[in-house]
């Protein structure tokens, strides 16, 4: 990995926030049947994503004056060698401005990694890893259509500590049918007690045209009733913020006790709440820069066809109006347990939050789903649980 000068992990020279590298790594060895992310299972196709990659980074070079945070997803990126990681990561270092500390996640499967690859992707510069858990529950996993068992879900674990790694993540996936307040709870025991120092809890949705979408349209599955699943949403968050874990975004705990204060959040995923600079890289991959949104092709013959020719791999953007800042900024606030900062609201629109919010939040306030400090607007724990139709009144629409 090729080091860039040291920069603020926050800011650029000259005072914006640094930027983010997300790569879009679409190779799996198996499609689980509830995700709709983009992936793909021809792992001969992988030399020529790797080329056009570096054909792409080179397109794109120099597009921002800092990069602090790297994020390989997917797919499965720990279907790449660490050897072709860490070229990656060169390639970034030779395009971009890289901070000499910057964050570099890789996001790696069970059944996908052991010992020596972890030990070698840490050599090639990856700093963190997030691992896709999702249960340490077998029959969890096995109606989730995952290629590993619990044990060799906690084995990864395990096996990361091993190699050195000081930043781990773990995904879990809960609300499955049929799941009970008691078998998750057990669950989170067992994890709390693992001591990763992120975990990113997602409720499972049916994603329209995955597997598990038709499953359920032909009455093979039966999805959580709300009920239930807003009690498990709950109780997470309670349940983790009582063991050591500081809920920061609806889904994302960072682990906090004691004396210890670092930062655990994920550097790279705050970007995408905060409105700060990203570059997608890899099919279906999408950016965010001077209020422009643009994303890549989808498919990666699409993507391959493009940079072949040596066009950036463009399928669409969009510029964002005034109006549509404003509805992100409060919706991107709401998910964050800071809330809205309504300070910075003043200051990016040029008009205070409550000349246009107030009789609005006031209302949410009473019904106790938002709360009020002298800076933020914040959802309160139960209101939580209904997100998107408390931005949508918040906003008015």
């Amino acid at each position: 990995m090729q080091k860039g000068r040291s920069l603020s992990a926050h800011a650029s020279p000259g005072g914006s926030p640094a930027a983010g590298l997300y790569i879009h790594v679409p190779f799996c060895r198996a499609k689980c049947p509830y995700c709709d992310f983009y992936s793909i299972g021809d792992r001969r196709l992988i030399p020529d994503y790797l080329d056009a990659l570096q054909t792409e980074l080179n397109l794109r070079r120099q597009r921002v004056p800092a990069v602090d945070t790297v994020y390989f997803g997917g797919g499965t990126p720990s279907m790449l060698t660490p050897g072709r990681i860490g070229r990656i990561l060169d390639q970034a270092g030779g395009c971009f401005a890289l901070d000499a500390h910057a964050e570099v996640t890789l996001e790696v499967n069970p059944g996908t990694v052991n010992p020596e690859n972890l030990a070698a992707y840490r050599a090639a510069g990856v700093n963190r890893l997030n691992i896709g858990l999702q249960s340490i529950d077998d029959q969890n996993l096995n109606f989730l259509g995952r290629i590993h068992t619990a044990e060799e879900g906690l084995d990864a674990y395990r096996w990361a500590r091993a190699a050195g790694f000081e930043n781990v993540g773990l995904d879990l996936i809960y609300g499955l049918p049929g799941q009970t307040r008691r078998r998750w709870e057990a669950e989170l025991t067992e994890v709390a007690r693992l001591a990763a120092d992120h975990l990113s809890c997602y409720t499972l949705t049916i994603e329209p045209g995955t597997p598990l979408a038709a499953r359920v349209q032909n009455g093979r599955v039966r999805p959580l009733d709300e009920a239930t699943a807003a009690a498990l949403f709950s109780l997470t968050a309670a349940y983790l913020n009582r063991h050591g874990y500081r809920q920061y975004e609806i889904s994302n705990f960072a682990r906090q006790t004691g004396a210890d204060t670092r930062d655990r959040r994920s550097r790279h995923n705050l970007k995408y709440w905060t409105f700060a600079p990203y570059l997608g890289f890899g099919p279906a991959a999408h950016s965010f820069l001077d209020n422009r949104r643009w994303w890549n092709h989808r498919a990666l013959d699409d993507y391959l066809a493009d940079l072949n020719s040596g066009k950036p791999p463009l399928a669409g953007s969009e510029t964002l109006s005034r109006e549509q800042q404003i509805i992100e900024f409060i919706y991107l606030g709401l998910r964050r347990t800071d809330g809205i900062d309504t300070t910075q609201y003043a200051l990016r629109f040029k008009e205070e939050f409550s000349r246009r919010f107030e009789s609005r939040a006031t209302r949410l306030m009473e019904e106790g789903l938002l709360e009020k400090s002298s800076e933020h607007i914040r959802l309160t724990a139960h209101g939580m649980r209904f997100l998107e139709s408390v931005a949508e009144r918040l906003i008015g629409g």
